[in-house]
């Protein structure tokens, strides 16, 4: 009697979820997260990525550049992948293209502020 009423339980359960709900109901909530990841992720990386790579294939002499190690220098000679970097009056460096981190805007603003700032004392 016993195993009667368990097997009849058993019975009942896997039938009505084996023929039930939609499949696409069932993927929705990993469609939508997903999603999420690709907007608030992926994507901006991806804009990010592009930026950078567009940013070293525009490189040319006189860029002032911060490399991925935090030197900041001029170029001064661009030999295809190989930059040459002016850091200080006698120092000159070389580096690879993949190693430039950045284009150095802080000395740039820093010389605008200057420029705001001998006009206004005029």
């Amino acid at each position: 009697m016993f195993f009667d009423s368990v097997a009849f339980a058993m019975g009942q359960a896997g039938g009505a979820g084996a023929g039930g709900g939609n499949p696409i109901a069932a993927f929705a909530p990993l469609i939508i997260m997903f999603a999420i990841f690709y907007f608030l992720l992926i994507r901006p990386q991806q804009k990010k990525a592009k930026q950078h790579n567009e940013t070293l294939a525009n490189l040319k002499r006189g860029d002032k550049v911060v490399t991925s190690g935090g030197i900041c220098g001029q170029i001064v000679d661009l030999n295809g992948d190989v930059l040459t970097l002016d850091v200080d009056e006698n120092t000159k460096i070389r580096v690879k293209r993949s190693f430039i981190s950045g284009l150095d805007v802080i000395e740039d603003v820093q010389k605008k502020d200057a420029k705001k700032e001998k006009g206004k004392k005029k």
